[in-house]
């Protein structure tokens, strides 16, 4: 379709969302979401453990399946970072040397136990048939067990965790210490209780989602524990019937952090859903936010709803002159990680630009060139606290290339990494992993955490992390700073 025009009006009203899709669920995010393949192998339940970077749409995805299925009539049980605390678990629970007790199987079975009891809880609680199909029991237990004391769900997990504690570490004679230990392990208190939740899912489905795991993440040993037992437990739990499902969020980093958690999930590659994206699924993405964006506020936007992506994109963001008409989303799009929230953020600081500016659309180039220093320097901090746990310090090694060159040879990147190792280019709050690396594995850590991008083949194109799944960065003889970065660095444009 041939060029669109909007009315100015629209300028003033226009907007991308919030990046945050717990706020964002009630603005409309359900009819601007995008269906990609992954949300419909997660709406299935083919896969129940999702997987990604900060902003890669995670939360979007659970807040979504959440509303459709509660209209559907689903009961949901939704577990936010207000239900857990690592910091509380750290000081709570005595370490593993202490007894040498097993805290992953101990964390899977308080999860098991938690999941268990609120599932029932939520199904009595919606007024299900007592009388029949195995409600009468789970009413009895709920009513006798969790009806007078209500305990939040991490007083739930961590009374269940600290009864096996209480057993592993305390005076107890051994054979006694096994068989009350087993009891524990085997759920015995609800165990009987299953076959009756098994009737009553018949003719109910309950989902339970469990996001943002990250937020107050220490890479703790409790921690650790806390996110592997749970995906064990999600594994079991969703074994007992179809229409009960465990979802779980994970980011990247917590994945890469938890070498237990690699290890279970090799068993279980087929229930793992990695995020991507790509430039023409971020454009749609953009394209349905404007749709929505101008229909909402009452303007006639037919034109809009017939043009494609590209066309409604060049309506609202004007290219330099003599480029192409998308050239101001390739600009943009090459600023990111392939990630939604980064493409709605510089969206939307370009829009606000432009209003300060001018009255019309589409947004000036100028706008999108005032607003990238403080796109690009908020990016690089949220990245450099993205990978805060494995890797402290960051944002200083980050600084490092500061006013060097966008383009690197391998021996002269190499030689910068091992002085930074050396501690000749001095940095801060690195000491606990920066002395250890070899220069090939900083040059990978500052691969996957986006800094650099490199010369995969010989016509010259440059790849990040977030384009290419797998990359023998050990095997790369050229390297670039990607373009998110640059500007807040003060490194000059790449030419050709």
């Amino acid at each position: 379709m041939g060029k669109v025009t909007l009315s100015p009006k629209i300028l003033d009203v226009l907007d991308f969302g919030t990046p945050s899709a717990e706020r964002d669920i009630s603005r409309g995010l359900e009819k601007y979401f995008v269906e990609s393949d992954a949300y419909q192998r997660v709406q299935s339940g083919a896969k129940t453990i999702l997987m990604g970077n900060r902003g890669a749409g995670k939360s979007a995805i659970f807040q979504v399946l959440a509303k459709r299925e509660r209209a559907a009539g689903s009961h949901v049980i939704e577990l936010s970072p207000e239900d857990y605390s690592y910091e509380l678990l750290s000081s709570t629970m005595e370490a593993e040397d202490a007894g040498s007790w097993a805290k992953q199987g101990a964390y899977a079975a308080a999860w098991k136990y938690l999941i268990y009891v609120l599932v029932m809880k939520a199904l009595a609680r919606k007024g299900m048939r007592l009388t029949k199909g195995g409600g009468r029991e789970i009413h009895h237990y709920i009513r006798d067990n969790h009806g007078a004391h209500q305990l939040g769900p991490l007083s739930l997990l961590v009374s269940y965790l600290k009864r096996l504690e209480a057993i592993k570490l305390g005076p107890i004679e051994a054979g006694l210490r096994t068989r009350e230990l087993d009891r524990l392990y085997k759920l015995e208190e609800i165990h009987n209780l299953l076959p009756a939740l098994e009737k009553v899912l018949d003719g109910q489905r309950v989902i339970v989602l469990v996001d943002e795991l990250d937020r107050g993440w220490d890479s703790s040993e409790d921690a650790k524990a806390f996110v592997s037992g749970l995906f064990q437990a999600c594994v079991s739990i969703n074994g007992l019937h179809k229409n009960l499902r465990v979802y779980v969020s994970l980011r990247q980093e917590l994945y890469d952090d938890i070498p237990a958690l690699y290890d279970d999930a090799q068993k279980h590659r087929d229930l793992l859903e990695k995020i991507y994206w790509s430039e023409e699924s971020l454009l749609e993405l953009i394209a349905k936010r404007i749709r929505y964006s101008a229909h909402e506020k009452g303007f006639d936007v037919e034109a809009l709803e017939r043009a494609g992506d590209r066309a409604c994109w060049s309506a609202v963001f004007a290219s330099p002159p003599g480029q192409a008409r998308d050239a101001a989303f390739r600009y943009m799009v090459d600023r990111t990680l392939y990630r939604p929230r980064e493409i709605i953020q510089f969206c939307s600081e370009a829009l606000a630009h432009a209003r300060s500016r001018t009255s019309k659309l589409p947004v000036p180039y100028s706008a999108i060139e005032r607003c990238e220093y403080g796109y690009s320097a908020e990016r690089i901090r949220d990245i450099a606290a993205e990978y805060r746990s494995q890797y402290p310090g960051l944002l200083s090694v980050f600084e490092v290339f500061r006013s060097r060159p966008h383009t690197f040879d391998r021996e002269e990147l190499e030689l910068l990494c091992l002085e930074l190792a050396v501690g000749e280019i001095p940095t801060r709050g690195t000491e606990s992993w920066l002395p250890h690396c070899y220069p090939n594995d900083l040059i990978e850590v500052l691969w996957r955490s986006g800094l650099l991008t490199a010369q995969a083949d010989e016509d010259g194109t440059f790849l990040g992390s977030h384009q290419v799944q797998h990359l023998n960065v050990a095997a790369v003889k050229r390297f670039r700073i990607h373009e998110m970065f640059r500007s807040s660095l003060g490194i000059a444009a790449a030419k050709g």
